[in-house]
């Protein structure tokens, strides 16, 4: 020990500083630290250099506190979280959206497993549960994709591979974007020019009943339209809470922004034995019910059905017109599916066109929002999210508020807007792509009339399966029957039958299609939905696979 304090007593001593009291304490302690180190067994040269040296740039020295701090972060290596399931919001906790529920997962899951080389019964999981038409090899009509390329990249505008017409729009649209650029921001309620091309269309398809611009809301997909829409009519609380009616069996789009919003869902059910009608005395029931507990004050329609596949009367929207005017009902209109008719004894009637041909006493009154997308029809263009909502009789003073909520989100894609364009504006005869344009739109739908029909007939040959006609959209919902055992066992492993019968569907033939508890159905009825996309070829296998698994199905359980 007589070497660390002469060691020390140099260092203290040590010239170089000419300010009494600082240096040399400082390098007094210093030498203390050292010797205290060396003493527990520490390199003193490496220790005492590393403390007597100027201090470097950017060398950070913890204080007492931030090694306190340190200390009980090495005690406790993770604190809690602040987002747990229990601290969420339980209005997000509570949805649930079915077609990409826990069977999609589960899909997924297999999916991995067989890139992966384990043996399934099957080469591919078929994913039949999303009306997802490119997926499932439904190929883009050329006319849309041109016009937008040549809007993503002007430059295209000089080349001949183009055709003129294409070239027109696209540089209509250009012109209403900023900096004519498809990268700039539009307005919130959309780019003016298209939203006037959207009107246009809605007064072609609706005989000459006029459509305002003003009134015309470019969106995100429909789903986007619908939400806003749905934001702004909730309100109250306890039994003044807004009721929102929708159909049972329901797209889950409603139901799960129903519980985001924390509003009151008010079923009404089709009518299954009618081809799942819509009958204005269920509406009644349903709700007289619902003022007991909420304010009903929202009515949904979906037409063409999702997931049902009907098409309404002319006759039925008028009832449903009726009764919203009588019980004061702000009516929602789902059309996205509206060129989806595949029955030569229905046609689309759009609300819009009802509602005005009904008189000014309704036309003037009723309050509707009626909803359109480039995701569905023949155009399949789900990925480009676009979509437009046209809403009339809004009070003037709610109109800003739509345009304020929107313009929260900024704008919709504009490549999408420019999608839309072309759906409500494509060629025309005497154009130059008009030829090819019908061309593939009419094969896209009668190949979808044809997948239509053909799912219905084999569906309706497995005992213990029925199928309504599918009169529009681009999905089945079949009525499976389940044996008690089967329910029983379902019930053990904590889950739907029907769930339970479509897990077991994806396990055995790596078909995947959704439940039909994910979309809502009276009590004791089983239910799946499959979309119609795939190519006839692949759907015929589809359906044979379906039909074997059903009747092992019934074995099994028996």
């Amino acid at each position: 020990m007589h070497r660390f304090a002469v060691l020390a007593k140099q260092t203290a001593a040590s010239p170089g500083c000419k300010r009494p009291g600082s240096c040399r304490n400082g390098r007094r302690d210093v030498a203390l630290r050292c010797i205290a180190s060396l003493v527990e067994g520490k390199q003193h040269q490496q220790r005492f250099t590393q403390r007597t040296r100027p201090r470097r740039e950017g060398l950070v020295r913890w204080n007492s506190a931030a090694e306190a701090s340190a200390v009980k972060i090495n005690e406790k290596t993770s604190r809690e979280k602040i987002l747990t399931l229990e601290s969420m919001n339980p209005q997000v906790k509570a949805v649930e959206y079915a077609v990409r529920g826990p069977i999609v997962l589960k899909a997924g899951e297999i999916e991995k497993e067989l890139r992966k080389g384990i043996k399934k019964p099957f080469t591919e999981v078929i994913k039949a549960n999303i009306g997802d038409a490119h997926a499932m090899g439904q190929q883009p009509i050329t006319f849309l994709r041109q016009v937008v390329a040549l809007c993503t990249y002007p430059n295209l505008l000089d080349s001949p591979s183009f055709p003129e017409d294409s070239k027109k729009r696209a540089r209509r649209i250009l012109q209403g974007c900023g900096g004519n650029s498809l990268g700039s921001y539009s307005a919130s309620q959309g780019v003016n020019c298209i939203r006037e091309d959207v009107a246009a269309y809605i007064e072609r398809r609706d005989g000459g009943v006029p459509a305002d611009p003003d009134n015309i809301y470019l969106t995100t997909g429909a789903s986007d339209g619908i939400a806003t829409v749905l934001k702004i009519l909730v309100s109250g609380g306890g039994k003044s809470r807004t009721g929102v009616m929708i159909p049972i069996p329901q797209y889950p789009l409603y139901s799960a922004a129903i519980s985001e919003l924390d509003a009151i869902q008010v079923n009404y059910y089709l009518d299954e034995e009618n081809c799942w009608a819509l009958d204005v005395n269920e509406l009644r029931r349903s709700l007289n019910e619902a003022k007991a507990y909420c304010n009903p004050k929202v009515l949904c329609i979906i037409n063409p059905g999702n997931p049902t596949g009907q098409v309404q009367s002319r006759k039925c929207i008028e009832d449903v017109i009726h009764f919203a005017w009588e019980e004061q009902l702000f009516l929602l209109a789902d059309e996205v599916y509206q060129d989806n008719i595949y029955s030569e004894e229905c046609q689309f009637h759009s609300f819009k066109k009802v509602l005005y041909e009904m008189g000014p006493e309704y036309y003037s009154n009723v309050e509707l929002a009626s909803f359109h997308s480039t995701s569905k029809g023949y155009m399949g263009e789900c990925g480009y999210r676009g979509g437009y909502m046209e809403v009339i009789n809004l009070h003037p003073d709610i109109k800003g508020q739509v345009v304020k909520l929107l313009s929260v989100r900024l704008c919709p894609p504009v490549s999408g807007q420019a999608a839309m364009d072309i759906v409500v504006n494509p060629p025309v005869p005497g154009e130059e792509s008009y030829a090819q344009f019908i061309k593939e739109k009419e094969s896209v739908l009668n190949n979808l009339a044809q997948k239509a029909k053909l799912t219905e007939d084999m569906f309706n040959k497995v005992p213990g399966i029925q199928c309504n006609p599918l009169q529009g959209a681009m999905y089945a919902f079949p009525r499976i029957f389940i044996p008690s055992k089967a329910i029983e066992t379902a019930k053990a492993h904590e889950m739907a039958p029907d769930l339970f019968y479509c897990m077991k569907l994806l396990e055995e033939t790596g078909i995947c299609v959704v439940p039909g508890s994910g979309f809502g159905q009276r009590e004791g009825s089983y239910h799946f939905r499959m979309t119609i996309l795939p190519p006839v070829e692949k759907l015929k296998i589809v359906l044979e696979k379906v039909k074997d698994f059903h009747i092992q199905f019934l074995e099994e359980y028996a």
